[in-house]
């Protein structure tokens, strides 16, 4: 479990294929402080498993499913990466609930500076919109993040100025790929309720949701 809050910008060092998947070797600093194998570390919102580390290094394996739905396919040598260890159990919640289970991938469409922050409008499918709301959260390649606009098939942010430094958010921009993981709580309740059709015994609706003010 991750909270959406960036520790560091990771660089790619070297990236191998092994059979379907790749190898990816990361450096870092921060997150390898108190580092062990079989960790778990979200790289841009991606949860992987470390296999190995030095004092600078790290590597993780890429299952063909993760190289399939997410960007991490796009990544070269160099490219700045998010990094975020798994949530400690006694340390602050800053975000909110991120699984590091990528639901999809969406576009920049548009990255427009509004007073201090900038606003990105992100193109993604209607199937991801359906789990998202006004004012809720999303991830967005593993930053913890308000949504400002939504509609059936775009979600805009607004990103302040800390947050593009210390992000490789600030290095992105129109038609860049990024990863999205909706609000897990998003994702219940629409199973709930596509459920209760094939359940007539349950009292479960869309309609009481909103009633009791869901």
């Amino acid at each position: 479990m991750f909270t959406g809050i960036i520790e560091e910008i990771g660089r790619i060092e070297k990236i191998e294929s092994a059979s379907d998947a790749i190898v990816l070797t990361i450096k870092a600093k921060k997150v390898l402080e108190d580092v062990h194998l079989g960790d778990s570390i979200a790289v841009n919102g991606v949860c992987l498993t470390v296999t190995s580390f030095t004092g600078q290094l790290f590597t993780v394996d890429v299952m063909p499913e993760s190289i399939k739905a997410t960007s991490l396919k796009d990544l070269t040598k160099g490219s700045p990466v998010n990094l975020e260890r798994a949530m400690a159990a006694n340390g602050r919640f800053g975000g909110h609930f991120v699984s590091g289970h990528v639901d999809g991938v969406g576009k920049i469409i548009k990255k427009q500076p509004v007073g201090n922050a900038v606003y990105y409008e992100i193109e993604l499918a209607e199937e991801l919109t359906e789990t998202l709301i006004l004012k809720g959260s999303i991830t967005v390649d593993g930053v913890s993040l308000t949504i400002f606009g939504l509609e059936a098939t775009k979600v805009v942010i607004s990103i302040i100025p800390h947050t593009l430094s210390e992000t490789v958010l600030g290095f992105k921009g129109a038609g860049d790929i990024v990863n999205i993981e909706c609000d897990m709580l998003g994702k219940y309740v629409k199973k709930l309720i596509s459920g209760q059709q094939h359940n007539k015994q349950s009292s479960i609706s869309k309609a009481f949701l909103e009633e009791n003010g869901f």
